[in-house]
């Protein structure tokens, strides 16, 4: 039987950063091959993960990766059990890792693909907590503006054309990440949830006994602030609630914009 060294444990430990002990078996195991151990340790760990599937994961972090030129950025999430594994630098590096694959994938939605897979696998099997690749983005403009808040719990991703200032496409950036809008404009709320909100708002008019005429009137109203609060270009500025989006947007225009919020 081949002897198995300190020096060969190190090895395969830093190879798939599994404990000691773990290394040392599966190195028993395969009589010492490297290989053959670290393809042991991680079918090991695929079947950890298939035991901590059904774990919640409510935790997690969102990674944004930026093209050189500016023209293009993705956006990742990817979710965990704790805040105590977000934290975990493996963690966090493997969802930067993850961001930078979105980055080299074509512009539009992200799906997981083997790589992001493994990556994430990877690093379940290293921290050992349940832990998924939630949704992936990629947006791609002649100005792109991001915005990531200090916990990674919460990133922004915006395209626009024209002429915008560093600064302003920062704030914009800002805004989108505390304000949560739904679309660019009235016209891209969801018809479901305009509709939803309609028919509360028409029974709570009915409810309080004003006449027909009376209660469309105050659906109305009612529908235009729902919509002008969910709408980009018609919510108050965070900077300055005296002005619409629109106002300090001027002529540039936003073509797209994607926000994340852990566990939203």
């Amino acid at each position: 039987m081949t002897e198995i060294t300190a020096a060969t444990v190190k090895a395969l430990r830093e190879k798939t950063g599994q404990g000691m002990m773990e290394c040392k078996k599966a190195l028993q195991e395969t009589d010492g091959d490297m290989e053959a151990a670290a393809d042991l340790l991680r079918k090991k760990g695929l079947t950890v993960a298939e035991k901590k599937a059904g774990r919640q994961t409510s935790e997690g972090l969102v990674g944004i990766k930026a093209s050189d030129d500016g023209n293009s950025a993705a956006m990742v999430e990817i979710q965990c059990e704790t805040d105590f594994c977000a934290r975990n630098e493996v963690f966090s590096e493997m969802v930067a890792k993850v961001a930078g694959m979105a980055a080299a994938a074509p512009e539009g939605q992200i799906e997981p693909t083997n790589e992001i897979n493994q990556a994430v696998q990877d690093a379940l099997a290293k921290i050992g907590e349940n832990m998924k690749y939630v949704r992936g983005v990629k947006i791609a403009a002649p100005k792109i503006g991001t915005y990531l808040h200090h916990n990674k719990k919460v990133g922004v991703v915006v395209a626009v054309e024209g002429d915008i200032s560093e600064e302003a496409l920062s704030d914009l950036c800002m805004h989108i990440a505390f304000a949560d809008p739904m679309g660019i404009t009235t016209d891209d709320i969801p018809s479901d949830i305009v509709e939803k909100e309609k028919a509360f708002a028409l029974e709570e008019a009915s409810a309080s006994g004003k006449p027909p005429e009376i209660a469309e009137k105050i659906v109305a109203g009612k529908m235009a602030k729902f919509l002008a609060g969910k709408a980009l270009l018609e919510q108050p500025f965070v900077r300055d609630d005296k002005k619409k989006v629109k106002q300090v947007l001027g002529d540039a225009k936003v073509t797209a914009f994607a926000r994340y919020a852990i566990g939203q």
